[in-house]
């Protein structure tokens, strides 16, 4: 959502939300259950949108995304949203130039920092995690990650995810991976690792497990495709695609995606 040069994917769960939404909803998603999610995917409107206006340092340029989430997260806890994931660096993004990618970890390294000391996020106890390779990450940025996650552990508001070295093919094969893995540590012979095989079980060893999947996935900036995130997840989802860029979004852009979704008329393959 607010790092690279890719157009901004959101996913929310909005399922249990509250439904009397402003007539000017914008985008990201609500939930009315205990727990909601919601995804994106922003380092390409960063890139461009910072292009647009003269600004060619990639930590500048990736800041202007991150600057973004203050907002992002005002309007979700206004709305009731549960949830909200971001997604701030794909694993194909280290095929960028070195500059680039080094730009986008330190704009991620500060954020997360500055999470971590955020009175906003603590006085609504937002629980700050983060979903993705953490093996692949530079020590600086996951030591900013664990420190988010340490300090807002025990809180119960809404769910902040950040998708970091996150792509969609590459969770589902770390999660068959995992649940061979365990099946094999127990001793299991091949027919019974073989029948355990399940949409469940493979679920259980997501990077996403026990959350929600999203019911609204957003994508900003122009672009009508997904580009791997959450293909699992998003089995279910409804889709809404915007040109604006994502530092450029507003509130009112939120709400006309949330709008868009409360027209439509889910039926979950019924």
């Amino acid at each position: 959502m607010f790092y690279g040069h890719r157009p901004a994917i959101v996913c929310a769960s909005i399922g249990g939300a509250s439904h009397d939404l402003p007539a000017a909803a914008s985008l990201l998603h609500l939930r009315a259950s205990p727990s909601a999610a919601s995804e994106s995917r922003t380092s390409a409107a960063a890139h461009r949108y910072g292009r647009a206006r003269g600004i060619t340092e990639p930590r500048e340029i990736y800041g202007l995304g991150a600057q973004k989430l203050d907002d992002i997260l005002t309007w979700c806890v206004d709305l009731g949203i549960a949830g909200v994931t971001l997604w701030v660096f794909s694993t194909d993004n280290f095929r960028r130039p070195p500059e680039e990618v080094s730009g986008i970890f330190a704009a991620v390294e500060s954020k997360m920092a500055a999470l971590a000391a955020d009175p906003v996020i603590h006085s609504r106890r937002i629980r700050v995690r983060a979903i993705g390779r953490f093996d692949v990450l530079p020590e600086p940025v996951l030591a900013a990650i664990r420190t988010a996650e340490r300090a807002t552990a025990q809180y119960d508001g809404m769910e902040l995810n950040i998708a970091v070295a996150y792509g969609g093919r590459q969770e589902i094969a770390d999660a068959v991976r995992a649940l061979l893995s365990e099946m094999g540590a127990a001793g299991r012979p091949l027919p019974d690792i073989i029948a355990t095989i399940s949409p469940d079980a493979i679920a259980k060893h997501l990077y996403t497990a026990g959350l929600p999947d999203p019911d609204l996935i957003i994508r900003t900036s122009g672009e009508i495709r997904l580009s791997g995130f959450l293909l699992w997840q998003s089995v279910h989802s409804e889709f809404y695609f915007t040109d604006v860029f994502w530092p450029a979004f507003r509130k009112i852009d939120l709400l006309r995606a949330i709008r868009a979704y409360q027209a439509r008329q889910r039926r979950f393959g019924e």
